[in-house]
């Protein structure tokens, strides 16, 4: 089997986790705007007015919260590697984008560990430079990661291979 240096040996995309839906999300704050309706009515019957306001920017401090959350589930970074190059994109929610390139015979993992949670920050460290990379996973996906790229960095040192053709 060939292994030209086009080849990719590992192609991942990596997206934060969100555990709930946007469809999810808001019916949330729905359920909590209507449950901080209900609390703020008696509030009201009584003349104390300012407190449903207070429910009401409770609600829409949530709202905000989730929104912001949403929006940073949009950040993409993608990791390829091929034999001749390790190629580092970091998409923002914003719309900008970063780039990397590594030779992966120079590129060293380093991996900081916490005894209870695993693996917390995974670093690409090539000629002086050092990069995070992963930073939105947790720490299983973390070791997933890990585990892929050591796999993949390390046939990526080996050299891409080529089939030699027949002669007759």
């Amino acid at each position: 089997m060939a292994l030209g240096p086009d080849h990719p040996l590992l192609s991942v995309t990596l997206r934060p986790h969100r555990s709930l839906t946007p469809r999810g999300l808001w019916l949330v704050v729905i359920c909590v705007g209507l449950a901080s309706l209900v609390a703020a009515i008696p509030f009201v019957v009584m003349g104390f007015w300012p407190v449903a306001g207070f429910y009401g920017l409770d609600v829409a401090l949530l709202a905000f919260a989730f929104r912001a959350s949403l929006n940073s589930a949009a950040m993409t970074e993608e990791v390829a590697l091929t034999p001749v190059e390790l190629h580092v994109r970091r998409k923002y929610v914003k719309g900008t984008m970063e780039e990397w390139r590594f030779n992966p015979i120079w590129t060293r993992l380093h991996v900081d560990r916490h005894e209870e949670f695993g693996i917390s920050k995974i670093t690409l460290r090539s000629r002086g430079t050092s990069l995070l990379i992963g930073q939105s996973l947790g720490p299983d996906d973390k070791q997933k990661l890990y585990s892929a790229l050591s796999s993949a960095l390390s046939q990526a040192k080996t050299g891409p291979v080529f089939e030699s053709e027949k002669q007759e």
